[in-house]
């Protein structure tokens, strides 16, 4: 089996033909939606502390907001180029539409290595790049989220500029800030516990019995850490993590939390107390019936797919599948949740967080968690549903449940003027 090589671009290009075609889409809003609405790109100019000037340019692409507002990350990495942007602007489009959330989807981004600048120096880049998309911004055109090296001081950056350019406090105008500035309970682990949530309602369909079942988690970052700590809590063994350096493996299953303190003071999470160290690709190779990619995307591909030994695939990274991977999974009988559905948990309570804002309200953790599960829970029945009536994988009933919502609103709404 051979394999194109893919960009996130090319691949989202593909998944929107294929969604289109199964929904019978009209030719014109297949290439309204194939294309963003904006695509922002802009020089940010900024005094670095040892008074030299620094350029970086960032960028920020609003996909179709016939929804609602654009919603949607802003990562500060080296190798950021538009066609991503532009591929994962689309693919939160899709994922606020499956989650039935009053989104649209956007992306946005700086080319800066962010580990050599200083605390000082990143604050003033932050300010400046959103000083030079301020218009396009706001809490009912714009609203940023944290992405890939990006946290919540820096979006409490955003929200202080955005407030002070518009004269008072607007907490509304980004997510994932600070509690103590609006920011909402439960954000942080929000991606994981969807993860765990999507994972629970695949085994019920599946007859999987989740106590001891064994997982295996490729990313032991923000997500990777929070899918196995929820695993742990719900009696799955966590038998497999790893990080970019490697991974680790432990039949007898091991404690997420330690193993979080083994990397924070070594580095690394291999080397932990009676596990065998692995490579990443045999983590994924890994017998077991739970296997979470939350690390690249690309990894699972036609090289490895037939080695993939796990029942279920749960794809808390974005594109960790390539297409070609994608078919021979499901030829196979794997039963692949896929990332626009996995790993919405983020973007629901960030949604969660934008309305305690607007309306001035601080919801309790539990109020959080509990309606996470229920928001979750409704979009899994809703693709899975869609996949048995279709006879489809989860991927191109979830395509068709996300596209067909954003294409039927702009049906029903029209073309201005």
């Amino acid at each position: 089996m051979g394999e194109t090589e893919h960009t996130p671009l090319t691949v989202t290009q593909a998944q929107l033909k294929l969604a289109a075609k199964r929904l019978n889409l009209d030719a014109g809003i297949h290439k309204m939606l194939s294309q963003p609405k904006r695509s922002m790109i802009v020089s940010i100019d900024v005094r670095l502390d040892n008074g030299a000037i620094g350029v970086f340019n960032g960028v920020r692409v609003q996909h179709w907001d016939v929804r609602g507002p654009f919603k949607g990350g802003i990562r500060y990495y080296p190798d950021i180029t538009l066609d991503e942007v532009t591929a994962l602007s689309m693919l939160m489009t899709w994922k606020c539409a499956i989650a039935d959330l009053p989104f649209g989807g956007a992306k946005g981004g700086i080319c800066v290595d962010s580990k050599k600048l200083s605390k000082r120096e990143l604050e003033r880049l932050t300010r400046r790049y959103v000083s030079l998309i301020f218009e396009y911004l706001g809490p009912q055109r714009d609203v940023p989220a944290p992405d890939m090296y990006t946290d919540a001081q820096t979006m409490a950056w955003i929200m202080d500029t955005y407030s002070q350019l518009k004269g008072y406090s607007v907490p509304e105008c980004v997510t994932g800030k600070p509690v103590e500035v609006g920011g909402s309970e439960g954000r942080r682990e929000a991606t994981g516990k969807g993860v765990i949530h999507c994972v629970k309602q695949a085994a019920d369909n599946m007859h999987l019995r989740l106590g001891n079942a064994s997982v295996a988690i490729q990313g032991f970052g923000n997500v990777g850490f929070q899918a196995a700590h929820e695993a742990n809590e719900i009696g799955c063994k966590v038998i497999a993590v790893s990080d970019s350096k490697g991974g680790i493996l432990c039949e007898n299953g091991l404690n997420p939390a330690e193993v979080l303190a083994h990397k924070e003071k070594t580095g690394s999470v291999q080397g932990f107390k009676d596990c065998r160290d692995i490579s990443n690709e045999e983590l994924l190779e890994t017998r077991c019936d739970v296997l979470v990619p939350a690390a690249l995307e690309n990894q699972i591909n036609c090289k490895n797919a037939d080695r993939i030994h796990a029942r279920l695939v749960a794809e808390a990274a974005n594109g960790p599948t390539t297409p070609e991977a994608d078919k021979a999974l499901y030829e196979k009988g794997i039963l692949l949740i896929p990332d626009i559905l996995c790993n919405c948990g983020g973007v629901t309570v960030s949604y969660f967080e934008w309305v305690q804002n607007l309306t001035r309200e601080h919801w309790t953790l539990e109020e959080v968690n509990e309606k996470l599960e229920n928001r979750i829970t409704r979009a899994f029945k809703e693709v899975y549903k869609l996949s048995s009536k279709e006879k489809s994988d989860m991927r191109t009933a979830a395509l068709m449940l996300g596209v067909g919502r954003v294409a039927n609103a702009i049906k029903t709404l029209g073309l201005w003027p």
